[in-house]
């Protein structure tokens, strides 16, 4: 059995055992708690990186102020407490308010024309100068102000020697669309008077802030605008209106969005593009108010083109919401009563949800503005900090700026060609072989679109002879070949890491009809070709109460010498088929959503050097082929992506879990 249970696949349960939840069970149209059972005893049950966790508070004291117009009508901390007074700006042209104008100037005092640049500070008790990190909040109630909520990532950074800003944009809450757009401008905006309050000598911040090392950071519409930002900080107009023009180029060297919207705004209808900055994202599973995991399009946008050392990051947590990354918000992520619309008994415990942003949010500020790589193998393989992770599940994406790719699957509709010139894709006895793009649980809004904007390969195999008693074939593969200066070119060796995304589905092929059906490059007998759009998976080939089989298999190199090594992809990170998740209280409710899970790729990276350990006379340098070999499961299906080399820095291999004895 499978280390993640699969109670939840059949209808005849109608609830689960996770961790110390026990089976719930309720009368009337709320229907039991359904919930995969964690694998966390087994994938997080080493600490292999030492010292204290990212989230210790550091050596410095801290200390808070605000900054403001001065003359808020509602909050007194922005009128009577501001240590120092802020100009305010125009944002007409990029924030609409609509019918509602009158009433929301009403009960702000003023207009779009004259934004305050209001923000609350927590920075270090010291000299300086210290990096600067912009927080702001996403959409919320305009009278339940949002900006206090991220006090304990203020808290926690000031004390590591950052200096956090949490952004007031509540004046752009409420029932106004189209002005994400905005909020990233104004977070220009406030990064424009820092290097002012850096410049002069009656600030308290003068001479503290280190302006060549800036992150942004954005919750739900927030994070969407932090991409905004990034890619604005370089533009010299306003894609909606070039009577507006840019002077910024400030250097944002990382930005971090928390379950983030996508698309919301779209300059010249096109989704905005990000490069040359490192991006960390993370998303819940049960996120009642943004359904799907939005920020994982700009991940699979983002371009590192600059030769400098980024890095991008995914993670998606099980049982996390939306509104518990902010203090004010709370598990309600629709408002007040949404207690009474979403199941709220199977989420994370907010301290826990928030443990694990400071890990993840502090880790990666160490090393994108400080240098530190301490914390590098986090992002690589989450395992190496199973003690300090909340004891919940865990999808991650990883990519280094020194990542070439063999095969993406973007650049054509030739299923036999890769990426890097020259590089060839085969199939030996697969039932299933076909690219598409994947697709998100939902969209976030009706008007937008339900695709992750990415495209992969769908790979199904079944070994097993039909008619027979448990007879199997040759099992299937799927290979990609390397021209022959590949790896010379490249400077393959056991320096570098073979990496690649991968998933596993639900659907199980048929059967093989008899050893003559194990032709190479087979089509797609017993696939996928049924299911309904947006669902992935194989609903007539699969038994619903039936156990099913843990999803395994082997990634094997050959040079060209014919040598060969293979190791078991499981060994690189746990292998999951999508977690199911309801977060509605009444079950028919769900039935809108397109599927019940989110598609969601893990990366694994796989030393070369793993390889040569195994077959010590393996060259390398003449690596011809990079195999998938399905000899760990007799039948299934999976999702692959993004198959290629990075040259990691040594620091991922000082600690890393190490590879079992199940190579060959």
């Amino acid at each position: 059995m499978n280390a993640i249970a699969r109670y939840v696949r059949s209808r005849a349960h109608a609830a689960i055992v996770f961790g110390g939840l026990g089976v719930l069970a309720l009368g009337g149209c709320r229907a039991a708690l359904q919930l995969e059972e964690s694998d966390h005893p087994t994938v997080l049950s080493r600490q292999l990186l030492d010292g204290p966790s990212p989230s210790t508070p550091g050596e410095y004291g801290v200390r808070t102020l605000y900054y403001g117009h001065g003359d808020d009508k509602n909050r007194s901390e922005y009128r009577d407490s501001v240590t120092f007074t802020t100009e305010t700006v125009d944002a007409s042209k990029l924030v609409d308010l609509g019918g509602s104008a009158s009433s929301r100037n009403s009960y702000w005092g003023f207009t779009p024309k004259e934004f305050p640049l209001n923000a609350r500070v927590w920075y270090p008790d010291g000299d300086g100068p210290f990096p600067l990190v912009l927080v702001v909040h996403g959409n919320h109630n305009m009278r339940d102000f949002s900006d206090p909520g991220y006090d304990y990532l203020g808290e926690l950074l000031a004390t590591r020697g950052y200096i956090l800003a949490s952004v007031d944009e509540n004046f752009i809450n409420g029932g106004i669309r189209g002005e994400n757009d905005g909020r990233g401008w104004l977070l220009l905006k406030h990064l424009q008077a820092w290097r002012g309050f850096n410049e002069d000598e009656g600030n308290p911040f003068f001479q503290k802030v280190d302006m060549e090392h800036l992150a942004l950071m954005g919750h739900s519409r927030g994070g969407e605008a932090v991409g905004h930002a990034a890619a604005f900080n370089r533009l010299s107009h306003y894609p909606d209106d070039a009577s507006l023009t840019f002077d910024f180029d400030f250097d944002i060297r990382a930005i971090i969005a928390i379950a983030p919207v996508d698309g919301q705004y779209l300059p010249t209808d096109r989704y905005v593009p990000v490069d040359d900055v490192s991006y960390m994202v993370f998303h819940g599973s049960h996120d009642g108010d943004v359904s799907s995991f939005h920020g994982i399009r700009l991940f699979n946008r983002i371009r590192f083109t600059d030769g400098e050392p980024r890095l991008k990051v995914a993670v998606y947590v099980y049982r996390a919401n939306h509104g518990q990354w902010n203090t004010v918000w709370g598990p309600h992520d629709s408002g007040p009563r949404s207690g009474r619309r979403l199941d709220l008994r199977g989420l994370l415990d907010p301290e826990d949800q928030r443990e694990f942003a400071k890990i993840y949010v502090s880790a990666f500020l160490d090393y994108t503005l400080k240098g530190d790589k301490r914390y590098l193998p986090l992002f690589r393989d989450h395992r190496v900090a199973g003690g300090w992770l909340p004891k919940t599940m865990y999808i991650t994406r990883f990519e280094e700026s020194s990542f070439r790719p063999l095969v993406t699957f973007e650049e054509d509709i030739d299923v036999t060609t890769g990426t890097a010139e020259g590089v060839a894709l085969r199939g030996d006895s697969l039932a299933t072989w076909r690219e598409r793009q994947m697709s998100l649980r939902s969209s976030n809004r009706p008007n937008t679109s339900s695709s992750q904007i990415n495209q992969a390969v769908w790979l199904g195999w079944n070994n097993e002879i039909r008619g027979t008693d448990g007879e199997m074939g040759p099992p299937a593969r799927f290979v990609i070949t390397l021209p022959d200066t590949l790896g010379s070119a490249w400077r393959l060796g056991e320096k570098a890491s073979l990496q690649l995304a991968l998933t596993a589905t639900d659907a199980k092929p048929r059967a093989r009809r008899s050893p003559a059906d194990t032709t190479e490059g087979q089509g797609q007998e017993g696939g996928q070709e049924d299911q309904r759009p947006g669902d992935d998976r194989d609903r007539d080939d699969e038994d619903e109460d039936a156990p099913e089989e843990p999803i395994d298999l082997s990634i094997e190199v050959v040079d060209a010498a014919g040598r060969s090594a293979s190791v078991p992809l499981s060994d690189y990170g746990p292998v999951r088929r999508p977690l199911e998740m309801r977060i509605l209280r009444r079950a028919d409710q769900e039935r809108r959503f397109a599927n019940r899970y989110e598609l969601l790729l893990q990366s694994y990276s796989i030393p070369l050097g793993d390889f040569r350990r195994l077959r010590p006379a393996l060259d390398l340098r003449a690596l011809k082929e990079v195999r998938l070999v399905f000899d760990r499961t007799a039948a299934g299906t999976v999702v692959l992506d993004d198959v290629g080399f990075a040259f990691l820095d040594p620091a991922y291999e000082a600690v890393r879990v190490q590879p079992s004895n199940g190579g060959r």
